[in-house]
């Protein structure tokens, strides 16, 4: 911090609440925190009005502050006790941040010198036989990624097998133009491997598959991982208390291989939906699925059809209309697009530099995208049965988020009514996945885009013909239509206890987990973004997927240090919960009967996303129970580890908020 003209010259342009929060946590200054906090007005870096100079009387202290501890070389200041941290993040996102949310936030954000996701082992692992217990990973993605780290710190050994040549999983597989990540990128990161140098507060794809690549290899993983190899099936042995895999290699080659414990990663979002339109496979032209992107496709001058209007659509679209000569967009329902200022930003020179160089500036920076993210608005998208509009909108708060992106759309749409009516949807906000505005609107004006919302009665040859007798002759067809999210595990045949497979447990779209991670009837088992845990309200999926890590590591140590050679919940533990969680999601936005979605399955049942608060998971995923299980030795039967009894209570409470 010797060079105070790089320091100013960085800290006049960055932003002033990670500023502040650094500034407050190395000098226990709270009265500027005082004077700074009331023109906070919300977590996101656009929701504040500091006067200049204020603004420059927080750099003028902090500058100081830093020259001081560079000086002086003092050690890292000690942790601010409870109450102040809660004063100092409320301040600094310009609401009231609960005391219960404090010990999540100095988790997520390391702002302690430990790492608290971190698994040790309770006995002295010297006598313990941990390199004769195996663990196999289904998938080298993000999921797969962070539970192979953890692994490694444990010393449990483990082999990744990944159907595709190298690593990423969907950020591998997903290369359509445009592609990116709607989540902040400074806390969609491991908290255990923060990334300083994202380019852009929302990162485009090869960004985002960097980062994963950078991290296999700076933990030494990809030595790990077997590619090109696809799991289609394990089979449980209830005699050996094992998994056999079995594999085919790219060469057609079959194999098998044994574990004790088996973890699939394999995300909910990797199996396209092809929707079974009439003729579909009579089209003689180019046709592929977003997932599936034809590079080797030039759009350039060419009639363009796109069939969707979701995520993968809302991010394609605008990126391709410039150069095609005309691009039809087919829309079944219209999606909710918020509009974020960052979305489109480049991070500054002054925040580059102060992520870099300055102490803690990261972290507090993490703090404030997760508080913006998470569970702020979780409220608004639970019913309330005396609302006046029911149809429209959830609450008050809900309606009001209606008519603030109503309004931002009808101004992006230069008042057009007609296409008004046709983009915004009857359904609430959030009744579908919450799409980030990628010029979408601007897109729909442009005089070569159509917006076609009448059903598709066939595909010819040649052309997209409509209900109406529209007829819609193009050239390629872009298939925009998401994901296979409800038939989790497929194609992979997964046979349990008793020769039980997870389809006959789960038929094709039934899914169910305790805490979206384990099943009765398949021990040894786990999964990571398993049934339920998908996040529709915010926050991270990284989040999700390390307390998940966190508990099957638990899970792990306890069959170890035990010696149990099987670990399956309890029917009733499972049963219990899910009934808890479909009572939960039975209030939310996402069974509003105007919304259909891939979050729910035929039946209506949501099987998707998570209806907690990220507090709540994090809470339910924080201490593995050793008695909501029956657990086995070798030759013995398996039984509630401690107890006889059946009936025990859950870990700590569920959630009911």
């Amino acid at each position: 911090m010797r060079d105070e003209t790089a320091l100013r010259a960085a800290l006049a342009d960055a932003d002033i609440a990670p500023q502040l929060m650094v500034l407050v946590q190395l000098t226990g200054d709270l009265e500027i925190l005082d004077e700074v906090a009331p023109h906070i007005h919300g977590a996101w870096s656009f929701l504040e009005s500091v006067p200049p100079a204020l603004k420059q009387k927080v750099a003028d202290h902090l500058v100081e502050a830093l020259q001081d501890c560079a000086v002086l070389d003092r050690p890292a200041p000690p942790l601010p006790p409870s109450e102040t941290l809660q004063r100092m993040m409320s301040g600094g996102v310009g609401q009231t941040v609960p005391e219960e949310y404090i010990p999540l936030l100095v988790e997520e954000t390391r702002l302690g010198p430990e790492d608290p996701r971190a698994v040790h082992w309770q006995r002295d692992p010297v006598g313990l036989p941990i390199q004769d217990f195996r663990v196999v990973i289904i998938g080298a993605g993000i999921a797969g990624l962070g539970m192979a780290v953890r692994l490694k710190e444990m010393g449990i050994p483990f082999t990744i097998l990944e159907k595709n040549p190298t690593v990423g999983g969907t950020w591998l597989e997903n290369q359509y133009p445009g592609c990116a990540v709607d989540t902040p990128n400074h806390f969609f990161s491991f908290s255990f491997n923060p990334n300083n140098k994202w380019s852009r507060h929302f990162s485009q794809r090869p960004e985002i598959h960097r980062y994963i690549e950078d991290s296999f290899d700076k933990y030494d993983i990809r030595r790990h991982v077997r590619f090109n190899v696809e799991v289609t099936e394990a089979r449980f042995d209830e005699a050996a208390g094992r998994w056999t895999v079995a594999l085919r290699r790219a060469d057609g080659g079959v194999e098998s291989l044994s574990c004790n414990a088996l973890i699939t990663a394999v995300g909910q979002l990797n199996r396209p939906s092809i929707p079974p339109i009439p003729g579909l496979d009579d089209f003689r032209g180019p046709m592929f699925h977003t997932a599936r992107w034809d590079g080797s496709v030039d759009l350039k001058g060419k009639r363009v059809a796109m069939i969707g209007t979701g995520a993968s659509a809302v991010q394609t679209g605008p990126s391709i209309a410039p150069e095609v000569e005309t691009l039809v967009v087919f829309q079944r329902t219209p999606h909710w697009a918020m509009h974020n200022p960052n979305y489109h930003k480049a991070v500054s020179p002054g925040n580059f530099w102060c992520l870099e160089h300055i102490p803690y500036f990261g972290k507090w920076l993490r703090f404030q995208l997760f508080w913006a993210g998470s569970d702020g608005f979780h409220a608004s998208l639970q019913r309330d049965p005396d609302w006046s509009q029911p149809a429209l909108s959830l609450n008050e708060a809900n309606h009001k988020m209606r008519e603030l992106i109503t309004d931002y759309v009808r101004k992006e749409l230069d008042g057009d009514e007609a296409l008004l009516a046709k983009v915004i949807p009857q359904y609430p906000p959030y009744g579908k996945r919450m799409l980030r505005d990628n010029y979408w609107y601007r897109m729909l004006k442009r005089p070569n885009v159509v917006l076609e919302t009448t059903p598709i009665e066939r595909i010819t040859e040649h052309a997209i013909h409509m209900r109406d007798s529209t007829v819609h002759e193009v050239d390629v067809i872009i298939l925009a239509t998401g994901f296979q999210a409800s038939k989790m595990l497929a194609p992979m045949e997964i046979v349990g206890r008793g020769g039980n497979t997870i389809r006959q447990a789960w038929g094709d779209d039934d899914p169910r987990a305790y805490l979206g991670i384990t099943a009765p009837g398949f021990p040894n088992l786990f999964m990571i973004y398993g049934p339920n845990t998908n996040l529709a309200h915010g926050g991270s999926i990284i989040f999700h997927h390390e307390c998940q890590v966190r508990y099957i590591c638990q899970a792990l140590r306890e069959m170890i240090e035990q010696g149990y050679s099987t670990l399956e919940v309890r029917q009733d533990i499972h049963d219990a919960y899910n009934h808890l969680l479909d009572e939960k999601c039975a209030g939310m936005v996402w069974t509003h009967p105007g919304v259909t979605s891939w979050y729910k399955n035929k039946a209506n049942r949501v099987t998707v996303t998570s209806p907690w608060r990220l507090l709540d998971y994090w809470k339910l995923t924080q201490h593995f129970v050793p008695e909501e299980f029956r657990a086995g030795k070798p030759g013995q039967a398996a039984r509630v580890p401690g107890q006889e009894r059946e009936a025990v209570a859950f870990a700590g409470q569920l959630p009911v908020s």
